[in-house]
C-alpha cells in the first residue's frame, strides 16, 4: 500500500519546529556564519596575526572554539568575549568580538558592560591598525573600532529594554483577562442567586406546604418535589462556591500542587509515577495553575477512559520552556468501556486547557503513543522571576544611558 503523506502537514510541522527550538536555530545559524566568515580567509592565507605567523590549524581550531562558544552566549557572555578576542588577535578578524558585544548586554549578565567594552574596542584598533589591507591612521582605527564595538553592544542593551517591556506589556494583559473572568464569574454568580435560587427556594417552600395539607398520594409526590428542589439547591450553592473562590487554593498553590495530586490518583488507584523537575521560585502564578491543570485534565481523562493503565507525569523547566505531560499505555483490561457507556460525554475539558495555554503563548499537544496509549504535551515559555531580578541586579539602565550620554557627547 502506498504511504501518501499529507502536503498540509509537513509545513505545520516545520512551523511548529521551528517557533519550538527558534533560539537555538537562530544560535546555530549565527555560528555557521562566524565559521564561513572567518575560515576561508584562512585557507586563502588572508589572515593575519599580532605577533606573527600562526600556523593554519591553531586558526582554524580557534575560529572552530569561537564559533562554539556562541552557542552558550544566552547563558553567559564571558566565554565568547575571551574566543573572539583571541580569534581577532590570532586570525585578525574582528567580526565574532562584533557578536560578543552585542550578546553580553542583550542576554548575557554582565554588570558594568561599558568596562568590558574597553579591552575589545583597544584589541580591534590594534587588529586594524597592524592589518596591511587598512590605513595605518591611529585616531581613524580607534574610531572604527568604537563604532564596530560600542554601537552593537549599545544596540543590544536597548534589545533587552524592549524585551523587558513587551514582558510586561504580556504580564499586564494577562491580568486583566484574568481579572474580566473573575469579574465574569462573579456576575453569574449573582444570577444565579438572586434568579435561579430564590426561584427553587420558593417552589421547595410551596411543595412541603402541599405535603402537610394534602391526601397522601399527593403528599408523596410534594415530598418528593421537595427533596429534588433541596438537591437542586445544595448543587446550586457548590456551583455558587466554586464560581466565587476564583481558584483560590489551587491558584496560589499553582504547580506546587501537583505532587498531592498524584498522590490523590494513586490513593484511588490509579497506577501512576511523577519525574518532578519545576524550580519552587520564579514560576509564574498563571503557567503554574496551568501546568497543574494539564496535570488534572490528564489524569481525569485516564479516569474515565483507561483507568487501568500506567500513567507517567513529568514536569520540568528547560531552556526557558516549561514542558508537562501525562503519557498513559494502553488499558488492557475491561473497566474502560463500561466506565464510558456509565460518564456523561463532555469534550470541553480539553478545549478549555488549549484555550488556557494558548493565552500563555504556549501550546498542547494530544496524540496517540505507538504502544497504543494516550499523551498530553503543554509546551509554555517563561522567563524565571528570580532570573528577571539577578538581570535587575546585574544591569543598571541607568548605565546605558549613562553611555549613550557620553556617546552624545
Amino acid at each position: 500500500m502506498r504511504n501518501t503523506l499529507n502536503p498540509v502537514c509537513v509545513p505545520l510541522a516545520l512551523a511548529e519546529f521551528t517557533e519550538a527550538h527558534r533560539r537555538r536555530i537562530v544560535d546555530a545559524l549565527l555560528a555557521i556564519s562566524i565559521l564561513c566568515f572567518t575560515i576561508p580567509p584562512t585557507l586563502l592565507g588572508l589572515s593575519f596575526s599580532l605577533w606573527g605567523p600562526v600556523p593554519q590549524w591553531i586558526e582554524i581550531v580557534i575560529e572552530v572554539i569561537t564559533a562554539g562558544a556562541l552557542l552558550i552566549r544566552r547563558r553567559t557572555g564571558l566565554p565568547m568575549i575571551v574566543t573572539s578576542a583571541l580569534c581577532a588577535v590570532t586570525t585578525g578578524q574582528i567580526v565574532p568580538m562584533a557578536f560578543a558585544a552585542y550578546s553580553m548586554t542583550a542576554d548575557s549578565k554582565i554588570r558594568k558592560w561599558q568596562l568590558v567594552t574597553l579591552p575589545l574596542i583597544m584589541t580591534a584598533a590594534a587588529v586594524d591598525y597592524v592589518d596591511p589591507k587598512t590605513d595605518d591612521v591611529l585616531y581613524l582605527c580607534v574610531v572604527r573600532a568604537l563604532v564596530f564595538i560600542f554601537m552593537p553592544a549599545l544596540v543590544g542593551t536597548w534589545v533587552r529594554g524592549y524585551r523587558g517591556m513587551i514582558s510586561e506589556l504580556r504580564a499586564e494583559v494577562r491580568d486583566r483577562e484574568e481579572q474580566a473572568a473573575v469579574r465574569e464569574r462573579r456576575k453569574i454568580a449573582r444570577e444565579l442567586h438572586d434568579t435561579v435560587t430564590h426561584a427553587v427556594t420558593v417552589m421547595v417552600l410551596n411543595a412541603g406546604i402541599i405535603r402537610d395539607d394534602a391526601d397522601p398520594e399527593t403528599g408523596r409526590i410534594a415530598t418528593t418535589i421537595e427533596d429534588k428542589g433541596v438537591q437542586a439547591l445544595a448543587e446550586l450553592r457548590e456551583l455558587l462556591a466554586v464560581l466565587r473562590r476564583e481558584d483560590g487554593s489551587r491558584m496560589t498553590a499553582g504547580a506546587k500542587a501537583i505532587p498531592s495530586l498524584v498522590e490523590e490518583a494513586a490513593a484511588t488507584g490509579t497506577r501512576v509515577s511523577l519525574d518532578y523537575h519545576l524550580p519552587d521560585i520564579g514560576l509564574p502564578a498563571q503557567i503554574g495553575l496551568a501546568c497543574y491543570r494539564v496535570v488534572q485534565e490528564g489524569l481525569s481523562n485516564v479516569r474515565k477512559h483507561a483507568p487501568g493503565s500506567l500513567v507517567r507525569v513529568t514536569c520540568e523547566a528547560r531552556d526557558g520552556v516549561v514542558t508537562v505531560s501525562v503519557v498513559n499505555g494502553r488499558d488492557e483490561g475491561r473497566a474502560r468501556m463500561s466506565l464510558q457507556r456509565l460518564l456523561p460525554p463532555s469534550g470541553f475539558g480539553l478545549a478549555g486547557l488549549e484555550e488556557r495555554i494558548a493565552i500563555l503563548d504556549g501550546r498542547l499537544e494530544r496524540k496517540g503513543t505507538p504502544d497504543g496509549g494516550f499523551m498530553l504535551v503543554a509546551r509554555i515559555p517563561f522567563h524565571p522571576a528570580g532570573a528577571q531580578a539577578a538581570d535587575d541586579l546585574a544591569y543598571d539602565p541607568a548605565d546605558a544611558d549613562e553611555a549613550a550620554d557620553g556617546e552624545s557627547a
